[in-house]
């Protein structure tokens, strides 16, 4: 459920963020017939990731793909993350200078232009969204933390939208990320052992199976796992309340802060 949480709340602030920034943008540079554009791409973008995330989750042979998309996930939340802490700080300017491109042509040009750059961006977090979702097992408990950090992203999203200079989302980067590299630990471990399991890693299948039995859920590192997923993100709150860098200088870009 922890898991859930996090993971939706992380994609769906940047989905939020993104359209936050758009419609902003549209408005301030008085393109505001555009913003339709923006709205009928979410729900594109939304029906594309619910059939994404539907065809992952029924695809057949679903044993044999275990492995393999935890791998996939494991590598989506890497980049994901190096990307947002590389490129989060020209977050705004891209994606302004994006839709500056795609809004400066004429007529139905314009709007196509859009309602593509929307589609693209929010169905990218969504479908992401859905590849790590589909590692976790508990379905319930997976429905209820989705659900959470939906209502969270919205929340922050709309805490951004009108107090963006107190609302500090270079810490909240920083300790998600955190969060997700110990789950990318989870996801490698699990990748590899279910690889093994099926064969898939040809001669070392089986010592490789063997060697990660022990490193399961149920384990005592599977357990410091877990562990880690709260104290080291709680740790490092706490070290940059300490020293002063979990409040955010008024006056300065969130976007900024968030590469920090």
């Amino acid at each position: 459920m922890l898991q859930a949480f996090v993971i939706t709340l992380r994609e769906g602030l940047e989905a939020f963020l993104i359209v936050a920034i758009s419609l902003a943008y549209l408005r301030k540079s008085g393109r505001t017939e555009l913003t339709r554009a923006v709205h009928v791409g979410i729900g594109a973008a939304l029906a594309i990731s619910a059939v994404g995330g539907y065809l992952l989750y029924n695809a057949a042979n679903q044993e044999l793909l275990e492995g393999p998309l935890a791998i996939v996930a494991a590598v989506s939340v890497t980049w994901m993350v190096v990307h947002m802490w590389r490129a989060g700080r020209r977050m705004k300017g891209d994606i302004e200078g994006r839709l500056a491109s795609s809004s400066a042509r004429a007529g139905a040009a314009a709007f196509a232009g859009v309602f593509l750059f929307t589609v693209l961006m929010v169905s990218r977090e969504g479908i992401e969204t859905a590849l790590l979702l589909l590692q976790l097992k508990e379905t319930l408990n997976l429905v209820a933390g989705a659900a959470l950090g939906l209502v969270g992203a919205a929340a922050l999203a709309s805490l951004w939208s009108r107090y963006g200079h107190r609302v500090n989302l270079g810490l909240f980067f920083q300790v998600t990320a955190i969060f997700l590299f110990v789950f990318v630990v989870q996801l490698l471990i699990a990748g590899v052992h279910e690889m093994s399991e099926q064969n898939m890693i040809g001669s070392l299948s089986e010592p490789i199976h063997e060697a990660t039995e022990s490193w399961g859920p149920d384990s005592a590192f599977g357990h410091a796992l877990t562990y880690a997923l709260l104290l080291l993100p709680a740790g490092w709150l706490a070290f940059k309340g300490l020293t002063g860098g979990a409040t955010q200088k008024a006056g300065q870009p969130p976007h900024t802060a968030a590469a920090r």
